[in-house]
């Protein structure tokens, strides 16, 4: 199932990636890339070996740089967290030979310093979501990875590079708890979450992380804070959420735009 190790960067160099094609997964936020990029949908199929996926990913390329980015949530937002086709998006980026996957997801601020507005690279998480197709292996091709850092080092640093160049604020570091959803969590659950060290909390971080590190993708995460997680501040405003999720995109492509950039120098 893992993808071959001619696909991958078999060697970092100073931390960049050194891939040609990069696989982005956005979820809520709209994402506009700048740059000369012009999305186009890809002309293959949606069905892979685990279903279909959300949609068709849509393909752009500048110079010897291409991007294809999938909607984890499908046209129109149409599937809820725990409804999504992990294994069919992850699996047919890695058939496009992706050589890594930046996942987008809007989360909430748990602990302080994941204040609304705020970027965060997170560099662990904790799944509490359950019911979900969590695996590629088969009885036929049972199989453990390590998972000890859920999120590739060398493709963070990337990250936090291109932020830098950008002049972007990215926090470097935070535990990311993935709740089932769709609905929000209790202010109890939260207590919970915090207790056990989270400091964001997402529905739709795993298994997607777990799936790209079994089938061999470098993964890492940029999580823009949309609104307090539960019992933090007052009700959840979902047209405040909405308002903050169309700025934080904005400085989410710009960090993109400068992260693509890195890959053509």
């Amino acid at each position: 199932m893992e993808k071959p190790a001619g696909d991958l960067c078999a060697a970092h160099g100073d931390g960049g990636l050194g891939v040609s094609r990069v696989g982005i997964m956005v979820g809520s936020g709209a994402l506009q890339l700048g740059g000369g990029f012009a999305f186009a949908p890809h002309s293959g199929a949606r069905q892979t070996p685990f279903g279909q996926a959300s949609t068709m990913p849509q393909v752009a390329r500048r110079g010897e740089v291409e991007v294809v980015m999938l909607a984890r949530h499908g046209d129109d937002h149409r599937f809820a967290p725990h409804e999504i086709n992990y294994r069919a998006n992850v699996h047919l980026l890695a058939e496009l030979d992706v050589d890594g996957v930046i996942a987008i997801n809007t989360v909430g601020g748990i602990a302080p310093s994941a204040s609304n507005g705020k970027l965060v690279l997170p560099d662990q998480l904790i799944d509490y979501s359950w019911g979900r197709a969590h695996s590629f292996a088969a009885e036929s091709d049972l199989r453990h990875v390590d998972f000890s850092e859920p999120y590739d080092a060398p493709l963070r640093a990337d990250l936090l590079r291109a932020a830098g160049r950008a002049d972007i604020v990215l926090q470097d570091g935070g535990v990311y708890g993935c709740t089932q959803g769709p609905r929000f969590e209790t202010a109890a659950e939260i207590v919970r979450l915090e207790r056990d060290g989270c400091t964001l909390v997402g529905m739709t971080g795993m298994p997607e992380a777990g799936l790209a590190r079994e089938i061999g993708l470098p993964y890492a995460s940029v999580c823009l804070v949309v609104n307090p997680a539960a019992g933090k501040a007052q009700a959840i405003d979902l047209a405040e959420i909405s308002e903050i999720a169309a700025t934080g995109m904005t400085r989410v492509a710009r960090l993109l735009d400068a992260f693509l950039q890195g890959l053509e120098t």
